[in-house]
């Protein structure tokens, strides 16, 4: 072979090489998943990890209606609780919009808003109580444990807004891996990274990073309940559950912290900048991907609505806890525009249903967001359906329900790319002159294609990314290379408090001293100009 044909192989063999040495052969993986919309990112991530050539075991609970006992890329180990977790309850989340909509509406009393967020406190305590029980039930079970310490397991991947796997890692000394957005706290970089509430918008307050002074004062109020939460309602029962079989050495916010990887399903196209930390890997929007063809009855009616295009909605399962009398002023608004209207819909039928709009109980979204007719997507901004709609380009009318959607949405307005309809304030008339705004002002489309653009221009798929950190971490044996220690100090030596009261006191004695001087002098130089008497 010549020296020319040697030199055009040379980068061939050395990308194979590479690929080989990064990769890791029949890694084994234990993974704690959340049940819900949580699992649909994780079920990815260890189906690739899975097409990779790694082993997977999920741990579930025999009451998990998303997260399936057999499935061809994981084994599955189930767990029997003494009752339910409350969030394994399909309608669970349908019933507390439902519930919340109804007081917005209505106008409830100061009495029955503070009763009603007791009772919501005391559901976020009891679904805790109840995942805490998962440990329990493992670690009473001594064949169950020692049949993982038998398997040699590689590394733990763990979804920590439900954390019972941090603590089951800990017994097994497996390093951790996070796939992650919130934790029990809230939204995950207030644990691991600095978070300064001065410009850092706090989990449930939709701000943006620009606050004015109230907002800054309502911000910081947010993040001190948001703890005050976490430390007196969700974290007493991880807590005794480490006193239990690690004893008072061992912290249980420490072993939540002290993750090796943090895999953040976040990207800064759509974030508000902020401080990070190493160990933070971002895989905003890693289950995108590109579309694929509808099927012929899609693509027939698609295909329809000639120039006009189509607009997409999806509220997801939450549409169920709409009223009647809010679906059928969407439906209203819909049947007086001249596009064809695809709406993902369980639950009644709502009144005035033009014939331009196709209800359908599942439809592939991801592959209508990326066909060349879509105009716009009618969504209640959750992080899927957000990124989704960023990767392909699509302009949003948002209509947030619960929890993070509200912050989703802000940013997406932030950035010019959505406009936001309060659900409790649906009529079809404001309904109808949001998505004609969207339809027809061009900056909303520009700014969409923007976000779009700057969230391909990455050196690595999101996907990837997080497959080469589960791989690194397995490698590797853990990444405390990347991980600061600072967790573990005490709170006054974190904000340096212990040395500004040393310095202040250093300072107090050096100006005592001066002026003590200073006055001994004063007096010893009165007393030797003092006049002698005759």
């Amino acid at each position: 072979m010549g020296t020319i044909s040697r030199l055009c192989l040379l980068p061939l063999v050395v990308s194979v090489s590479l690929l080989m040495t990064s990769s890791v052969q029949g890694g084994k993986v234990l993974v704690f998943p959340v049940d819900g919309s949580h699992w649909v990112n994780m079920n990815l991530l260890i189906q690739t990890l899975h097409d990779r050539g790694h082993e997977i075991t999920v741990v579930r609970t025999a009451t998990s209606w998303y997260i399936k006992e057999n499935a061809p890329h994981y084994h599955s180990i189930t767990i029997t609780l003494p009752e339910a977790i409350v969030i394994e309850d399909q309608d669970f989340f349908v019933t507390f919009l439902m519930r919340m909509i109804a007081i917005q509406r209505k106008g409830a009393s100061l009495i029955g808003f503070l009763n009603f967020y007791w009772e919501m406190l005391s559901t976020l305590s009891k679904i805790h109580q109840q995942a805490s029980l998962l440990a329990v039930e493992m670690f009473e079970n001594k064949t169950l444990m020692q049949s993982l310490r038998d398997t040699h397991f590689d590394v733990v991947l763990l979804d920590p807004g439900l954390p019972a796997g941090v603590v089951v890692a800990h017994e097994l000394k497996l390093p951790t891996i996070f796939n992650v957005r919130w934790v029990t706290s809230g939204e995950g970089h207030f644990v691991v990274a600095p978070s300064p509430t001065s410009y850092v918008p706090t989990s449930g307050y939709a701000a943006s990073d620009k606050m004015t002074f109230v907002q800054r004062v309502l911000n910081l109020v947010h993040y001190v309940l948001n703890t005050c939460i976490d430390r007196f309602i969700v974290c007493p029962h991880y807590d005794k559950l480490v006193e239990r079989y690690f004893g008072s050495a061992v912290n249980f916010y420490h072993l939540l912290q002290g993750a090796d990887i943090w895999l953040m399903r976040v990207d800064f196209v759509l974030e508000f900048p902020r401080p990070t930390m190493p160990n933070i890997a971002y895989i905003g929007g890693f289950q995108c991907k590109p579309s694929k063809p509808l099927s012929s009855e899609l693509e027939e009616f698609v295909q329809s609505s000639g120039e006009h295009g189509f607009i997409l909605m999806s509220l997801g399962t939450l549409v169920k806890g709409l009223p009647l009398e809010i679906t059928s002023e969407i439906a209203a608004a819909f049947a007086q525009i001249p596009q064809k209207v695809i709406w993902r819909h369980v639950g009644e039928r709502p009144n005035n249903l033009g014939n331009n709009t196709l209800l359908v109980k599942w439809m592939p979204q991801n592959d209508l967001l990326g066909h060349p007719k879509i105009k716009a997507f009618v969504a209640h901004g959750g992080n899927n359906g957000i990124y989704e709609s960023i990767y392909h380009g699509v302009p949003m009318i948002c209509i947030p329900l619960l929890f993070d959607q509200f912050e989703n949405v802000l940013r997406l307005e932030v950035r010019g790319a959505a406009k936001r309809v309060e659900v409790t304030k649906i009529t079809q008339q404001n309904f109808l002159e949001a998505i004609q705004e969207v339809l027809h002002n061009p900056s909303y489309r520009t700014s969409i294609k923007r976000l779009s653009a700057l969230h391909r221009d990455k050196p690595m798929h999101p996907l990837d990314t997080a497959v080469y950190w589960t791989e690194f971490l397995m490698r590797n044996k853990g990444a405390s290379h990347l991980r600061t220690e600072s967790y573990k100090m005490h709170w006054y030596a974190y904000y340096s408090v212990d040395v500004i009261c040393f310095l202040f006191a250093v300072l107090l004695m050096l100006t005592a001293v001066v002026v003590g001087s200073l006055r001994f002098l004063c007096l010893r130089l009165c007393r030797r100009r003092k006049p002698k008497q005759a």
